[in-house]
Parts: C-alpha cells; sequence; structure tokens
C-alpha cells in the first residue's frame, strides 16, 4: 500500500502502524495501542505493509471514537477562550503568557516567557567617552 493517509495526516511509511498513529494530534502511544487492540491488527506491522481493509478499519474506528486533529485543536482553542471570557485565574495566566498549571516562575518558565535572561549585572555602566 502507498500512502497512508488518516484524519488528513499522512502516516511514516517505514514506522511500525503503533509508533506512526501518534503523529495524528490527539492520539499518544496508549491511545494508539489501544486502538490497535480493538481493531485487532498487529503493532508491529510496518505502515507500508497494512491493507486496504485494516487502513479503512482503524480510520473509521478513530473518527467513530476520537476527536483528533482540526476539531479538537479548535475545541481547546474554545476552552482557553472561554477561561479568557469568564476571568478565571488560568484565563488570565494564558492572556500574560506565563505558565498556567501552578509551576513555578522564579526560575524555569523559559518556554512560556521566551528566552530572556533578566539578570542583574554588577551595577556599574561603561565608562563615558571623552569628548
Amino acid at each position: 500500500m502507498a500512502l497512508v493517509r488518516i484524519a488528513g495526516v499522512s502516516l511514516p511509511q517505514n514506522k511500525r502502524i503503533e509508533a506512526a498513529l501518534p503523529y495524528i494530534y490527539g492520539i499518544g502511544w496508549p491511545l494508539s495501542q489501544k486502538i490497535l487492540v480493538a481493531v485487532k491488527v498487529d503493532p508491529n506491522k510496518r505502515t507500508s505493509e497494512l491493507t486496504e481493509a485494516e487502513v479503512a478499519k482503524i480510520r473509521e474506528f478513530i473518527e467513530k471514537n476520537y476527536t483528533v486533529e482540526g476539531s479538537l485543536r479548535s475545541q481547546v482553542t474554545g476552552n482557553i477562550k472561554v477561561k479568557k471570557e469568564i476571568g478565571s485565574y488560568q484565563g488570565l495566566r494564558h492572556i500574560k503568557g506565563l505558565p498556567v498549571r501552578g509551576q513555578r516562575t522564579k526560575t524555569n518558565s523559559r518556554t512560556r516567557r521566551g528566552n530572556v535572561r533578566k539578570t542583574a549585572g554588577s551595577g556599574r555602566r561603561a565608562a563615558a567617552e571623552k569628548t
């Protein structure tokens, strides 16, 4: 089988299907294992080795039982928007661009704040140039 597309995502050909399914937004490693057990597909099969029927079974199962890709992204965005509108603590953290889930910010919040190093120098300015 050539290109395998599930939920609008092209899965890598040379990986095991168990490792390829997490390329879809909303499906992680544990969920990919559950899906393969439910549709009775061997997790050790490569994506390129899957038959048309197996791909159809996986695609149908995912569409029927899980919210993935675009609809999940819009759902998450909507949830964040609601939190911002009602002015909840988490919403305010989203607005300010700070960590939302209680992480410390004195150190270790580079991902959210950007790599801004705000450290004090020696306090001395460079000597002014002579005129």
